[in-house]
């Protein structure tokens, strides 16, 4: 079985019209799309370098903050709106009554409760959030 061979310049002709009659290459990497996130995300800050020592009751809904802007630590005032734009409160009810350490320091892998984590370098050195 016979196949005709393509015609080149009738390939190169209809790749160029789809690329808009543009002959240049794409940039190395791939092309370049913008960015609507250029900034970094934002970061909490640290609210104290201790945990919260608080008393939960189970069902009942609380707010943890995570940016550390809250005046009222633990719990989310909504500071994070216009002081951290990104970060949200964790939103969480335990399972049972009683006493818990809730994060101050916002670096916890396990949100909203403290994991040691404020025992580390970067938080022993970071400054603490500016109150009004």
């Amino acid at each position: 079985m016979l196949r005709p061979a393509p015609a080149p310049a009738v390939l190169t002709a209809l790749m160029r019209a789809a690329r808009g009659g543009r002959r240049d290459r794409e940039p190395p990497g791939g092309p370049r799309v913008p960015s609507f996130c250029s900034a970094p995300p934002p970061q909490p800050v640290v609210a104290a370098k201790e945990p919260f020592p608080v008393e939960l009751k189970a069902g009942k809904n609380y707010s943890w903050c995570s940016c550390g802007h809250s005046q009222r630590q633990p719990w989310c005032d909504g500071a994070h709106k216009r002081a951290a734009p990104g970060l949200a409160p964790v939103r969480f009810s335990p399972s049972r009554d009683g006493p818990a350490l809730l994060c101050a320091c916002k670096r916890t892998r396990s949100p909203p409760y403290c994991d040691g984590s404020h025992r580390g370098d970067t938080v022993r050195a970071a400054p603490g959030p500016p109150r009004a």
